[in-house]
């Protein structure tokens, strides 16, 4: 059998019975390490042990150094027969190695036993008077990366072995909370004569020089802390609540749509002038919405944000296999990645033809885009020009037909006639791959420069623009025109 004792959080008088007895009545008897305060005490009492702290040594990660302590101690089960496997604290807390011998147990047919004991928790909650009833949440330092963090509990952090780790805790603290956010440093907890307990300011948590594999760090529940995706949530349920908002308690998904398009342009805009501060605003702006709509749903009983949250979860998960599902299929390319993509898409959305797909692109998406989008699938089975001068040649064709309906005053055909216009100079631009949005909008911005230079012009010559003649007005956009060359 192999035996698993807890050496306690440090001092000799939390040492529990059953933890003495086993370690004086067994020959075989291996400690994780050497590098805890009970161990004198061991030294004292004559109780002979080995040590795997020459593992850490050895290892180039920590997992790798509990997996092989685990191993290894199998292995020593079978040359030696019963022995005792002692950590520090409580054996089943923030004790990976310990898990690993478990599982190899269990795997191996091997009778094992846990013997509890005090554990680090056990003395954090007694010197810093934690009521655990209230939320507590336990870290272990080199896990803190695939953690949550959530401010509305209380969150104990241990293993903070030295200054890289703190420095590396600090800073995944610090995408939850305030830089300046008060939190307890603690060393030696529980231990007469060392204990040190203090607050300090988390950024301050890394410039400790008393950071040892003794030190632990207790972040209070603070729900006044920075901001995060629930704050979100419970504004929007307030305002929508009984007591909330008039406006926002009369909104639907039909009466904010819009507002969704202009702000996903007020994102490109801040993504176009480079400016980081706008483009979180506006990205917080598309996230409104987001959650304004599902809390909508929540309310009519359709949907809610983990719907939402859910769903595109499963799309990104479905729509790259070959990064989750373990699949031995590559891709080599972006090429294929689309290619790929859009098979998974079509079966996703159920299409069985060209034009399911045709239509199912959004339709208000602007009309370039559309245009653009359509065009693509239709390439797709060779329904394209074949080169760029002919579709050249259609837009003289449609811009002749835009005159003849013109000409016969058919406003009807008219607008029939731009559209096939504009459809043409769609095909024009994506034959030189050409984004046609941007380039009117270029022309655009470039329309407004020109006629900048027109106002002001008219202004320094105290002119209105209304009392000018079109052929004065002609001779200044001359004029901003060379100035653009």
């Amino acid at each position: 059998m192999i035996k698993i004792v807890g050496l306690g959080p440090g001092a000799k008088e939390a040492l529990t019975v059953g933890c003495i007895n086993e370690l004086e009545n067994c020959k075989n008897i291996f400690l994780r390490t050497e590098k805890h305060p009970t161990v004198e005490y061991l030294n004292d009492k004559g109780i002979e042990f080995n040590t795997y702290d020459y593992v850490y040594e050895s290892k180039e990660s920590f997992d790798e150094v509990y997996l092989n302590i685990a191993q290894d101690l199998i292995k020593k089960h079978n040359e030696l027969g019963n022995l005792v496997y002692s950590v520090p604290g409580h054996p089943l807390v923030a004790e990976k190695s310990v898990f690993n011998l478990i599982s190899l147990c269990k795997e191996n047919g091997i009778e094992y036993k846990v013997i509890p004991a005090v554990s680090f928790i056990d003395a954090m909650m007694e010197s810093l008077s934690i009521d655990p009833i209230e939320g507590l949440k336990v870290i272990d330092a080199f896990d803190i990366n695939n953690q949550i963090l959530d401010k509305r509990i209380g969150t104990i952090i241990t293993q903070v072995y030295n200054q890289l780790i703190a420095s590396e805790v600090k800073l995944k603290l610090l995408q939850q909370y305030n830089d300046e956010t008060e939190i307890y440093y603690v060393r030696a907890a529980g231990i007469i004569g060392e204990e040190n307990i203090r607050k300090i300011p988390l950024y301050e948590l890394d410039m400790q020089e008393d950071i040892d594999y003794l030190t632990s760090i207790y972040i209070p529940k603070d729900i006044n802390n920075k901001k995060d995706f629930y704050d979100l949530l419970e504004i929007i349920e307030t305002l929508r609540g009984e007591n909330g908002c008039p406006w926002d308690k009369e909104q639907t998904h039909n009466s904010i749509k819009n507002a969704l398009v202009e702000e996903s342009y007020e994102v490109i805009d801040a993504i176009d002038n480079e400016d980081d501060n706008s483009l979180i605003e506006e990205l917080g702006d598309v996230l409104l919405h987001v959650v304004f709509h599902a809390s909508i749903g929540k309310e009519e009983g359709y949907f809610n944000i983990n719907d939402v949250i859910e769903a595109i979860c499963n799309k990104m998960i479905y729509r790259h296999p070959h990064v989750f599902n373990n699949t031995e299929e590559t891709i080599s390319s972006t090429g294929d990645l689309i290619i790929k993509w859009d098979e998974l898409k079509k079966s996703e959305k159920g299409y069985s033809s060209l034009t399911d797909e045709m239509n199912g692109i959004a339709k208000a998406l602007p009309s370039l885009l559309r245009a653009n989008k359509v065009q693509k699938k239709a390439k797709k089975v060779g329904f394209d020009w074949n080169n760029v001068n002919d579709a050249i040649k259609k837009v003289e064709e449609e811009l002749k037909e835009v005159i003849n309906a013109y000409t016969i005053n058919n406003m009807e055909n008219i607008k029939e006639e731009i559209g096939d216009l504009l459809f043409s100079c769609v095909n024009v631009a994506r034959f030189f791959n050409i984004d046609e949005e941007l380039a009117l909008n270029a022309t655009t911005d470039k329309f407004i420069k020109r006629f900048s230079y027109i106002e002001k012009k008219a202004g320094e010559m105290k002119l209105k623009l209304e009392d000018m003649s079109l052929e004065d007005m002609d001779k200044l956009w001359e004029e901003a025109k060379k100035l653009d060359k």
